[in-house]
């Protein structure tokens, strides 16, 4: 509760949740600010349901647990390469549980998430007309068919872009270990041998995206990356290159 009040009080509006994380407990914690604060935050929540009732069952429990009775964003949760994108569309599919609510303003808008497979999610958003698309971008090679092919298919549809997996995880995990230090110079830190979090926050917000979702662990965190952002500058194309040859 405490890293989302303080995160509110330092001018991030933008929660993400889900009921699969932590067995709804995320929701649970965000609900006690919620119940005080609710309209100073665009929330954004997930069904992992793919049927109309499962979903619609999904909802009102998350409902209950965020203390709210209405969403501003709710997103179909992980899709992979084992979901079967026309079955989303029938009558007993999740999309059209998602529309329905969009017409009874539980939400106000609709999204697809993921960072399994990219070609699945590229059609999945040009099959159906969602608002937004929740993916991973980040300058690791395993994540280049995201960045060079699914994301410009979410921009041409004028889709909001919401990034996550910026770090790849969390504190910089992309890059333990990692050997290029002479390439990674201006991006590296030589004590822990890791990526600054500055560069990898800098780069995902150089895309063209919407918002970048963060986790974070602590009070402490979030105050950094709020900091890191504050005084960041956009990177070039050359330096997003250089850092993803660098990462590849």
């Amino acid at each position: 509760m405490a890293i989302a009040e303080t995160a509110l009080n330092l001018g991030i509006t933008y929660f993400d949740t889900a009921p699969s994380y932590n067995s709804g407990q995320s929701e649970t914690n965000y609900g006690q600010v919620l119940a005080r604060r609710r309209q100073e935050v665009f929330l954004a929540c997930k069904t992992g349901d793919r049927s109309h009732d499962g979903t619609m069952r999904s909802v009102e429990q998350s409902l209950k647990r965020l203390r709210t009775d209405h969403l501003d964003l709710l997103q179909i949760h992980g899709v992979s390469s084992k979901d079967d994108l026309p079955a989303w569309g029938k009558p007993t599919g999740v999309v059209t549980a998602l529309q329905k609510l969009r017409e009874q303003k539980v939400t106000r808008f609709i999204g697809v998430t993921g960072h399994d497979n990219a070609e699945v999610l590229r059609r999945a958003i040009e099959m159906y007309e969602f608002d937004t698309l929740l993916t991973t971008l980040n300058p690791t090679s395993r994540r280049q068919s995201f960045r060079e092919e699914l994301l410009p298919a979410a921009n041409r549809k004028q889709m909001g872009v919401i990034a996550m997996k910026v770090m790849g995880g969390g504190n910089g995990c992309l890059a333990i270990g990692n050997p290029l230090q002479k390439v990674l110079r201006p991006y590296h830190d030589q004590t822990t041998h890791q990526v600054q979090p500055a560069s990898l926050i800098r780069y995902t917000l150089s895309l063209p995206v919407s918002v970048a979702v963060i986790g974070v662990a602590s009070v402490e965190q979030l105050k950094a990356n709020i900091r890191l952002v504050r005084e960041a500058t956009p990177m070039s194309v050359a330096e997003r290159r250089e850092l993803e040859t660098a990462m590849g």
